[in-house]
């Protein structure tokens, strides 16, 4: 197995700078997983053209060479680039997959009750291309390939879900938001727009105390500043 950073990612508005307001466009860092026979690719937050790009500097690879992508939660800065994977298999947690489906779904019926014959709404539309995305992303096995294993953190949203990266000498996290920055693990802190704040805290913790390293929401990899040097 080997992995690697294709783009790191950024947050829209970073609370620990003093930002409030969005500065920039967020995406998250996307992360490429190759196994005897998988590759892996966990969120794709650029925009496709830039995506591709990234993956033919960093890795030499074509989009089509990718047979799996992995989503740690479904926002959208997580999946921007997710059409140019349609060969692929989409994988999020199944606790991500079901809760989102409620919450889309809820919001459909409202939207439908409040305004039936309009059928234009753009908030409507994008709600519904939300449900047909959300609806070929499989639910993930608890081992997702060779010493590949999901490693659910729930709580920035409600299924978030990073992948344990298993080697000889050191295992690596990929932690999604549950982590999302240097500065957010320094400080011991997490976003604050969590869907339940006190799960959040739980799965820092937990991220901090499994892994060697740890590949970042919207940083780069580091090494585990709680564990000894090697």
């Amino acid at each position: 197995m080997d992995y690697r950073i294709i783009s790191i990612g950024a947050l829209s508005a970073h609370p620990l700078w003093g930002e409030k307001e969005p500065v920039r466009t967020g995406h998250a860092t996307t992360t490429l997983i190759r196994t005897r026979d998988r590759v892996i690719l966990v969120d794709p937050g650029l925009p496709s053209q830039a995506l591709a790009a990234r993956l033919q500097e960093r890795a030499k690879l074509a989009p089509a060479a990718v047979t799996d992508v992995f989503l740690t939660s479904f926002r959208p800065d997580a999946r921007r680039a997710l059409d140019l994977f349609d060969d692929a298999t989409w994988w999020v947690h199944n606790d991500e997959r079901e809760r989102v489906g409620v919450m889309l779904a809820s919001t459909l019926r409202r939207i439908a009750q409040d305004a039936p014959g309009d059928e234009d709404d753009p908030i409507r539309a994008a709600i519904e291309r939300d449900i047909v995305i959300l609806q070929r992303c499989k639910p993930a096995p608890d081992h997702l390939a060779d010493h590949v294993d999901i490693f659910p953190l729930p709580g920035v949203s409600p299924g978030t879900c990073g992948l344990l990266l298993e080697e000889p000498r050191a295992t690596t996290l990929v932690c999604g938001d549950a982590i999302p920055t240097m500065e957010h693990l320094q400080q011991g802190q997490v976003l604050p727009n969590c869907a339940d704040y006190d799960k959040a805290k739980e799965s820092f913790q937990e991220a901090v105390e499994i892994a060697d390293f740890l590949i970042l929401g919207r940083d780069n990899i580091v090494a585990n500043p709680t564990r000894r040097a090697f």
